[in-house]
């Protein structure tokens, strides 16, 4: 007995000891931070490629950077000073364009090819997230009769929402060509945009409605024929499909003057579209570095311009100096002016990318439903 409680004392005088010094655990090393941000507006970049021979960086934050190999295969590299601001970027890995493998930030495109560096402004630009009031993201799921099959958009709807609340406008917002229904909220932080502009009290509450904008399928590239086709198609379906099923799901005002759309490059051009054609069916209209509609899409619309300059309440088109898409949007504004389309110009810096389609956007906003 006296053998026993021996045992038993040791026993437990082993077991206080291990739960104040507890063995050492097996731990793994943690995982390498890339983007990561530093002081002075400075970003670190790394990528695991051990087999590698060269490795760089390639965004649109400014120059290239070349990445140096160390231990365990690990490359890095840290930049100069980038100014605040959400960029694209990618690793060139021996000639070929790799997303981040440590970031998830992933800019949603119908071919996902590009990573997001966000570096927050001080004080915070309206796409930064704060400590606001905010809205709600949600996805929609329906079938399109127009089109024959299944589709999704996302919405956006304002702090204090109700569906039983008053009936609010709506701005329908439409992507670019490599693009998807999802890079305006995810890339384009049309939500947290949307929310600072409240906040500031310089928007009036509104839904958000972030449509597919490739009615059809597209090619690789593209191309005119396509971009005629799709438009035609895209507006058929906003009209037949989109509107109503917004206009069934939420407290909406369904009238004409409570509904603007919104787009930017390919998205611009059904925005362009839809100004001259259904301004029976939006009074406000905003087109990005449009690529714009042909007349043949317009031709018959423009016939009747006091129609258009009756309904349509706004068409704001805007377009930056060093855009691809300069010239054309000349030659669109030129045709308006001879046509006696009322509308407003506004030539800015910047090119074809989305830094300058937020700008447009913070300005664009306020100017809806006075």
């Amino acid at each position: 007995m006296k053998t026993l409680h021996s045992i038993l004392a040791f026993a437990m005088l082993s077991l206080n000891a291990t739960a104040e010094n507890p063995p050492p655990r097996n731990t793994r090393p943690a995982a390498p931070v890339s983007p990561e941000l530093l002081a002075g507006g400075r970003v670190t970049f790394r990528c695991l490629a051990p087999n590698a021979k060269e490795i760089k960086v390639s965004g649109q934050f400014g120059k290239e950077l070349k990445m140096e190999k160390a231990e365990a295969g690990l490359w890095s590299v840290t930049s100069g000073s980038i100014t605040p601001g959400i960029y694209e970027y990618h690793f060139e890995v021996d000639g070929m364009n790799v997303l981040d493998p440590f970031n998830p930030a992933i800019k949603p495109q119908r071919n996902p090819g590009s990573s997001i560096l966000h570096l927050p402004s001080t004080p915070p630009a309206p796409w930064d997230l704060t400590d606001i009031p905010h809205g709600t993201l949600s996805q929609h799921d329906y079938f399109s009769k127009t089109l024959g099959k299944w589709r999704h958009l996302m919405v956006y709807t304002p702090p204090g929402y109700r569906s039983d609340g008053p009936e609010l406008p709506v701005l329908y917002l439409s992507h670019g060509f490599s693009d998807n229904d999802q890079s305006w909220s995810t890339h384009g932080k049309a939500h947290w945009i949307m929310d600072s502009l409240l906040a500031a009290g310089k928007a009036k509450p509104m839904l958000i409605v972030m449509p597919d904008a490739h009615a059809l399928p597209p090619g690789a590239s593209w191309s005119d024929d396509y971009a005629d086709e799709n438009t035609r198609a895209f507006c058929k379906e906003l009209a037949e499909d989109v509107i109503p099923l917004i206009e069934k799901s939420y407290q909406v005002n369904p009238k004409p003057t409570h509904r603007a759309f919104a787009g930017l490059s390919m998205g611009g051009r059904h925005a362009l579209t839809v100004a001259i054609t259904m301004s029976d069916r939006f009074s406000q209209v905003g087109a990005f570095s449009s690529a714009v509609p042909a007349e043949n899409l317009i031709a018959t619309a423009l016939e009747n311009v006091p129609a258009i300059n009756d309904q349509l309440k706004l068409l704001w088109i805007a377009c930056g100096k060093d855009d691809f898409l300069f010239e054309t949007n000349q030659s669109f504004h030129a045709l308006l002016k001879q046509k006696g389309v009322k509308h407003e110009y506004l030539i800015t810096e910047g090119n074809h990318s989305w830094p300058v389609w937020r700008r447009y956007l913070v300005d664009f906003v306020p100017k809806l439903f006075p």
